[in-house]
C-alpha cells in the first residue's frame, strides 16, 4: 500500500467583534508649568464629558487599550506622560514638560482612554 497524508475535513469560521470603551477627561491648567518640571493631575481634578467631577480614572487594558493626551487641542507624544488608572478616588496623569516647553495657565488638557473588549466566536464544522 502506498503512503498518503490523511487530512481532517474541518471548516472553521471566526468572527471578531471589538467593543471600544472610550472615556474622556478634561482639565484646565491652574498655574503655568515651566520646562523640566512635571504636573500631576489627580482623578478628582478632571471633569468628564458631562462636566461632572471625576471619582476615578479607568484602568488601562495594556493588551487591548491605549491613552491619548491633548494639550490645547494638539495630540502629544506619549513619552511625556505617565498614566495611572485606579479604584475610586485613585488615578492620575503625570505630565513631564520637556526642556524648551511650557504649559500656560488656562491651557486645556484632555485625557482620552480607550479600552477594547474583543470577543471571538469560532464555528467548527466537520
Amino acid at each position: 500500500m502506498a503512503l498518503k497524508i490523511i487530512k481532517l475535513a474541518v471548516n472553521l469560521e471566526s468572527q471578531v467583534d471589538t467593543s471600544p470603551m472610550v472615556s474622556r477627561f478634561f482639565y484646565e491648567v491652574e498655574n503655568t508649568v515651566e520646562e523640566n518640571t512635571s504636573l500631576k493631575i489627580d482623578a478628582s481634578q478632571f471633569l468628564d464629558d458631562a462636566g461632572n467631577e471625576v471619582v476615578s480614572l479607568p484602568m488601562l487594558n495594556l493588551n487591548n487599550g491605549y491613552f491619548n493626551v491633548y494639550i490645547n487641542g494638539m495630540l502629544q507624544m506619549e513619552e511625556n506622560f505617565a498614566y495611572t488608572g485606579g479604584e475610586q478616588g485613585d488615578g492620575n496623569l503625570l505630565v513631564m514638560v520637556p526642556e524648551g516647553s511650557e504649559i500656560y495657565q488656562g491651557t486645556s488638557i484632555i485625557l482620552e482612554v480607550l479600552n477594547f473588549s474583543p470577543l471571538t466566536v469560532t464555528r467548527v464544522r466537520t
